[in-house]
């Protein structure tokens, strides 16, 4: 049983937003909430730009893009998304290839 004066402490632990992560199980799984969070994001952001750009984005594409837990293959994938042709040349690199006389 919790007395008045301890349930006042623990709710205002909880309503706080800058609680401590002491100890190194919950810093793993908080961090790990927050990466797989950014992760979110960041595949809502590419078929953000795909569907902005009109682009139809196929069930597998779409599927490849939001399981992908990866924030640097992610942003890769961003980066493609303003300058594809199609949303499959978010899964290749791009041909920068230069040649001699060319501007």
């Amino acid at each position: 049983m919790t007395t008045p004066k301890s349930r006042s402490y623990l709710e205002e632990i909880m309503a706080s937003t800058a609680w401590p992560v002491h100890s190194p199980f919950a810093r793993e799984h908080f961090g790990r909430g927050r990466e797989e969070g950014k992760a979110e994001e960041a595949a809502k952001s590419v078929l953000l730009v795909l569907q902005a750009r009109g682009f139809d984005i196929p069930d597998d594409t779409r599927t490849m893009i939001t399981t992908c837990t990866d924030l640097t293959q992610l942003h890769t994938w961003l980066t493609r998304a303003a300058t594809a042709h199609t949303p499959q040349d978010l899964f290749t690199e791009p041909n920068h290839q230069h040649h001699q006389g060319d501007a």
